[in-house]
């Protein structure tokens, strides 16, 4: 059963969608208190997120870019805010869809139902700043064309991008290369690193293998976007 996040701030919209939803087979999940939205929503990990653009405390708007930025849930904007601007803001952000309010529920569960198709299959789809990695296989999609990794560089791709902007620990790091951390030099961790951001590099990647001193690595954007 697919899982649909709600982020809908009026109390009774919530529940009529909620209710909504669950009637046409999903299962559904919300929240009440818009604080760390997206640490909630990255805990349930669901198949799309119905998304209203005036929330308390923070945007719609903040909330997509965060989410798209982070994960590849599919993300359905849905709000009473009816201009173009609002609609290309949206989409210019990583929503999938964008609809105004009110909105027929057959509209609404067609939407649904088209995002959840495209998503299908992409369970194993990481998603970075304008890329794309296969946990499967470590291929690397990126600007219209695919490129297969080295496994060992896959791996550690794969490690920093389930971090999101997060440091992810050496021996965490050594672990997902060669199941331990015993007897593994630094050094050896250092030129898989290392070669991993030369293919970066090369590959015009604009997030970045940043190294945390006494800690491990995280991916960065490029300071000049």
């Amino acid at each position: 059963m697919k899982k649909i996040f709600v982020v809908e701030d009026e109390e009774y919209m919530r529940e009529e969608l909620c209710c909504m939803l669950r009637k046409a087979g999903f299962e559904t999940a919300a929240i009440s208190v818009f604080e760390d939205t997206v640490e909630q929503i990255e805990a349930i990990q669901p198949d799309l997120v119905v998304l209203d653009l005036n929330l308390p405390g923070i945007s719609g708007f903040q909330i997509c870019r965060e989410l798209k930025r982070k994960t590849a849930i599919p993300v359905l904007v849905l709000t009473s805010r009816d201009t173009m601007q609002d609609e290309l803001q949206s989409l210019e952000l990583g929503a999938d869809e964008f609809l105004t309010k009110p909105c027929r529920r057959e509209r609404l569960l067609a939407r649904i139902n088209n995002i959840l198709k495209r998503y299908e299959g992409r369970n194993n789809l990481l998603e970075g700043d304008g890329f794309l990695l296969d946990k499967g296989t470590y291929t690397l999609y990126i600007n219209n064309t695919s490129v297969v990794l080295p496994k060992n560089q896959g791996r550690l791709l794969e490690q920093l991008l389930s971090g999101g902007e997060k440091t992810v620990s050496s021996a965490q790091l050594c672990t997902a290369l060669w199941g331990t951390t015993e007897f593994i030099d630094e050094n050896a961790l250092q030129v898989n690193i290392t070669r991993l951001k030369k293919t970066m590099s090369a590959l015009g990647m604009e997030q970045k293998i940043v190294a945390v001193r006494g800690l491990g690595y995280r991916l960065e954007r490029s300071a000049d976007e």
